[in-house]
Formats: C-alpha cells, structure tokens, sequence
C-alpha cells in the first residue's frame, strides 16, 4: 500500500507540475491584445483617441489608422485637444470593451466640420501618412497626453482604428502549481521510507511494552478493508496520511501567499507618461522644442517681410505693436533709403525660455535671443490669443547695455502668471510699474524716480530725456509737449524665480509741438513727414511712437528697486494740428 500510495502522489504531482508548466507555455495568454473600432461608429471630421485609453495599459501601445487619402495624427494635452477640437462634431476613442476585441466608442454631434489641425502650435508632434500609419505611441514628455486624427476637418476623419496593447493577463496558478506538483513527488518519493521509519520505532516500542511474567497474545493481522475499528491496521496508514496532510497544508499557504502576490502584480500600474499632470495652472503651456519651432517660423515669417518690406507677409506670425511698428518702418524705408530697418528676429541663440503656466487663453511666453545682427539679445513677447490660433509675435525689445535678464523657472515647470493689476508678494503691480516709467519719460523729476533703479543713468531713459531736452533746446519757437502712456491691454506680468516678476508692456510716447507765434513754422524730419504728408507746418504737429519695454519688479519686502531691462520704440505715425 505504501508503495501504490506513493506512486499515485508522485503521478499527481508531476500532473499538476505540467499543469502549471503549461500556464507559463503552450496555454499562457497571448502577450498583446487588439481592439479595434466598431464598423458601426459614426463617421465625424475629427477623431480623440482619449489619454485614459493611451495609458489605459504599461509598455508600448500600437496604433493602426486607415482612412481615405491623406490624414494626420496630433499629440497634445488633453484640455489642449479638447479646446482646439471645440464644437466641431468629433468621436472619442475612450476604452476597450470587456470582450478586449472592440474599442468603447462615444460620439458628440456639431459643427459639420473644422478648420486644418495641420500647423497648429498646440501639437507637440505630428505625424503625416496617406491611405495607412502604423504608429507607435510614445509621450513626448511627463504627464497626460491625448492624439488627434483628422484629414483637413471637412472630410470624415478615418474610421478604421485598431490599437494593439501589451495584455496585462496573468497565470497566478502557474507557479504554484509547478511548486505544489513538486511537493507532492517529494512527498511521494518520501514517503515509503518515512513510513518504515515510522514502523521500525512502533516496534521497538511493543517489544519493551508488556511487562516482566505477562503473557504476550498475538493477534491475526486483518485485510485493511476489513477492520472497521481504530487498532493497528490504521495505523500502517497513519504516517502516509500525517505526511499527505502536513505537505496539503504548506502547499495551501503556500499557493495562498503565491496567488496573492500574482494578483497584486496583476494590476497595472501608472507608468511615468500617464502621472497626472499637475494641477490646473501648473503645467506649462507649451514644451521647449514647441517653443524652438514657433521662433523658427516667426523669425522666417519676420525675415521674408522684412526682405520685401511687404507687411501683408507679417500677419501669420506677428501682430500689435511689433506688426504696427513694422508696418510703419517699411513704409519710411520706401520713401527714405536710409532709415534704419528694425532689429532683425532671431530664433537663435535661444538665451531664456519663459513659458507661462496660464492654460486658459491668451497664453504668453517670452524668449530671450541673439543670433546674427543682434548687437545685443532681445526679449520677444509671443501670444496665442485662442485654441485655433497660432503663436504671434507681439513685441521686441533689446535687453538694455549691462543689465541681466531676470532668473525664471525651469521651462518643464513653468512659470506662475500674475495679473497685470495684482501687486501679491510684489514690491508693485505691473500696471504700477509702467505708470512709474512712463511718468519718469515724462518727467525728469518725477517723485517717483527712486522707485527705479539708474533712473538717469539707464541707456534708455537718458537717451529718451536728452532727445525731448534737445527738442526744446532747439524749438525756440514752438512749444512742446511729451507724454508716456502705459497701454494696459498689452501688459503680460510673470513671476521670476526669486519670487519678482517681469512686466513686458507698451507705452505710447506722443511728442507734440505747437508754434508760440503766428507765423512760426515748425519742421519735421522725413521719417515723420512720410505720415503727415508734408515737412512743415504752422498749426502744430504731433508725433506717435510706441515703446516695447520690460521691467523687473522686486518681490514685496525688498529694498530693491526696480529694473528697466528691456526698451526700444519705432515710430508709428505723425500729423498736423
């Protein structure tokens, strides 16, 4: 018996031994699973692939799209692809079904269709393909991303989606049951030496048992089947059954223990690319290789007008005071060979990103650049004043002679906007900072000139009051008037890393001049006379200039003062009283 008890353990144990062998092998689950579209979904101009599906598993995720001719996929951030997306009908990929066959499909109705995604800022990477694209995701940075299919947004998008995800599906009983089955040979390998072992000792204990004159009786020994009593033809069995029961026990816990760790690493976990972003306002607007690529193309757009002195070729890339400036400045070159053109905008050398953290519209970020006829860097001011709308460039100052440009910020983190009118944990508002400068170009002796540092002495402001004291030196038959007024639309405010902060604005300098007698005649440069249309004048002229400027303002509790950083005007318009 205990040679027919030990090779039927053994037989089990090298079955459940291949049992489990056979989870890790020929039965083990396929290590990717695919889900593709229904081919009932509703056809849309444009297509979500949420970023909950995209990160819905761990590893590489295998996109197939094929659709009609030519079409595109966008990487963006989630609240990016939803506001760029806006009320245009569209269908978001959201998860896979239960069945791992089919992707969860919902559909939202809208606009019939939507302008190109092609060209947008807000992508962070695209990919063109005609008629089939086989993608591979990969995020481009930390955080929540999700991805756009389009054609041109006025043809359906491609419908016919599969994506291809690592399967997470385990095999917890796998290793146990390798482990169990080898227990269970071990056992009954063992065991018929355990229990001669076992039998040896019981009878060294009869032979010293009766005591000395004590008859001994030997009793018959009976079949097994037949005894039905507890006496010793269930004992022959007892060591086979104590030592069945003690390796039942360790297997179970050790089945248990196995199976509750398979099931922990069952789960998948969040991998680094689907970490939540950080809260609302925290993540930055853009990532820096955005950023290269927007300059790249501002500055192309800036070079080709300027080449042309065409200011229609401006409006992709620039707008308000750079676009009103410039304009103005090809328009005098037409006339007056030798105007100086405006300083020339350069995407490189790429001094200093700052990229604000503001997600709602507009969105601002400044660059600090030198490249090839910069005698100095200059901080460029750019602003997207919609989803749809592209990167524009606003403003260029040149960084003043000796002055630094405040320290920012990482660009991976962003940095914190401040309203234009909002003085917390600063020394001033940038509306306030304005107003100071403004008032000390217009006023030499202003009260307020301690409150800016190397007020005299700063490059600008001297070469600003000399120009008006030279004016009136000169104009003794006019009087004049200069004013300095900050436009407070155009102010972008954002903290620097020690807690300040940079207020880049406009400010609108009017020179007016009235003669002092009847018959005086005041004279005007070409530059001015290109706007007025003449040279000379006895009613009285005014000139307009505007002036990109960039201030530094301590952090509140400093006794710092301020700092013009940045300044430059162009001349934008003259006419007669």
């Amino acid at each position: 018996m205990r040679l027919k008890t030990a090779a039927l353990l053994v037989l089990l144990g090298l079955l459940t031994m291949l049992a489990g062998i056979g989870q890790l092998t020929f039965w083990a689950p396929s290590e990717t699973v695919t889900a593709s579209v229904p081919s009932d979904t509703k056809a849309a101009p444009l297509t979500v692939i949420d970023q909950k599906l995209i990160a819905l598993h761990d590893g590489p995720v295998k996109i197939k799209i094929q659709g009609e001719g030519n079409f595109m996929v966008a990487t963006g951030r989630p609240d990016d692809v939803d506001a760029w997306v806006g009320k245009t009908a569209h269908t978001t990929l959201t998860g896979v079904a239960a069945d791992q066959k089919s992707l969860e499909v919902s559909s939202a109705d809208g606009e019939a269709t939507a302008p190109s995604p092609a060209g947008s800022d807000l992508w962070v990477s695209t990919e063109d393909a005609s008629g089939e694209l086989d993608y591979t995701w990969n995020p481009p940075a930390d955080g929540e991303w999700s991805l756009l299919v389009a054609s041109d947004g006025t043809k359906p998008a491609p419908s016919s989606i599969s994506m291809t995800f690592p399967n997470n599906a385990t095999t917890p009983w796998a290793v146990p049951l390798i482990v169990l089955g080898i227990i269970i040979i071990l056992v009954g390998a063992a065991l018929p030496f355990v229990a001669k072992a076992l039998s040896n000792r019981r009878r060294d204990g009869d032979d010293h048992g009766p005591g000395k004159g004590e008859e001994t009786t030997t009793l018959p020994v009976q079949p097994p089947a037949a005894d039905t009593t507890p006496g010793r033809g269930t004992e022959k069995e007892g060591p086979a059954l104590r030592v069945t029961v003690v390796a039942a026990a360790l297997a179970a816990v050790m089945v248990g223990g196995t199976a509750v760790a398979a099931q922990a690493t069952s789960s998948p976990q969040p991998s680094a690319s689907s970490a939540p972003a950080a809260a609302d306002g925290g993540t930055p607007v853009m990532l820096e290789s955005q950023l290269q690529r927007i300059l790249e193309q501002v500055a192309s757009t800036v070079d080709a007008a300027d080449a042309a002195k065409d200011a229609a070729k401006l409006a992709p890339r620039v707008d308000k005071m750079e676009l009103q400036v410039r304009t103005a400045n090809y328009k005098i070159r037409s006339t007056v060979s030798a105007y100086e053109p405006r300083m020339p905008v350069r995407a490189t050398k790429l001094q200093s990103s700052v990229i604000s953290t503001k997600r709602d519209w507009p969105r601002t970020v400044f660059a600090l650049t030198q490249g090839e006829g910069n005698v100095v860097p200059q901080v460029l001011t750019l602003v997207q004043l919609s989803p749809r709308e592209n990167y524009k460039l606003w403003g260029s100052a040149p960084l003043q002679p000796g002055t630094n440009f405040p320290s920012f910020p990482v660009p991976r983190e962003g940095t914190e906007p401040v309203p234009a009118s909002d003085s917390t944990g600063l020394a001033y508002s940038g509306n306030e900072a304005l107003g100071i400068l403004g008032e000390m170009l217009t006023n030499p002796e202003s009260p307020n000139r301690s409150k800016l540092a190397d007020g005299q002495s700063s490059p600008y402001i001297a070469g600003a009051l000399a120009y008006q004291a030279d004016t009136v030196k000169n104009g003794t038959s006019a009087n004049f008037k200069f004013t300095h007024t900050p436009v407070t639309n155009q102010t972008v405010v954002l903290r620097t890393a020690d807690g300040g902060a940079l207020v880049v604005g406009r400010l609108d300098f009017a020179f007016e001049g009235t003669p002092k007698a009847a018959g005086d005649k005041l004279l005007l440069e070409d530059d001015s006379a290109v706007f007025a249309g003449g040279k000379e004048t006895t009613t009285g002229m005014v000139l307009n200039f505007a002036e990109s400027v960039a201030v530094y303002i301590p952090p509140a509790g400093s006794a710092d003062p301020m700092k013009l950083v940045a300044a430059t005007r162009g001349l934008v318009g003259a006419s007669f009283k």
